[in-house]
């Protein structure tokens, strides 16, 4: 809805994020009681539910009423995700108490914010 490259750079973000999270989502599902088949099962479902609503979202798009949809959508989404990290992974960073663990986290952010102004520059 915006250009090609925040669609790529934003499909490539979100594919690393998911794959080791539909991993955990899988093993806590197994760990719950469930069998290898209903946990596969149970993730295929809510990935199709994912995609259905992709689908609703580009069918019901007009191209007139694009630019009206970014200007609260992306702000909103980027506003969920900064909550996310602030309330999952900011006080797990703070009750760190190896300096070395700590410092090897704040790395690993600003390698991934390295790698999407790479991405960036290199899209389109």
């Amino acid at each position: 809805m915006v250009s090609k490259k925040v669609g790529y750079l934003t499909t490539f973000a979100i594919l690393l994020h998911e794959i080791p999270h539909e991993v955990g989502d899988f093993a806590i599902l197994l760990r719950a009681g469930f069998d290898r088949w209903s946990a596969a099962c149970m993730q295929l479902s809510t990935a199709l539910v994912g995609v259905l609503g992709a689908c609703f979202a580009l069918c019901a798009q007009s191209p007139k009423g694009t630019e009206n949809a970014t200007a609260w959508i992306l702000p909103f989404t980027s506003g969920g995700f900064l909550y996310i990290a602030m309330v999952n992974v900011v006080p797990d960073l703070l009750e760190e108490s190896s300096l070395w663990q700590s410092l090897l986290h704040v790395l690993l952010i600003f390698c991934g914010m390295a790698v999407m102004a790479v991405l960036s520059a290199i899209v389109d």
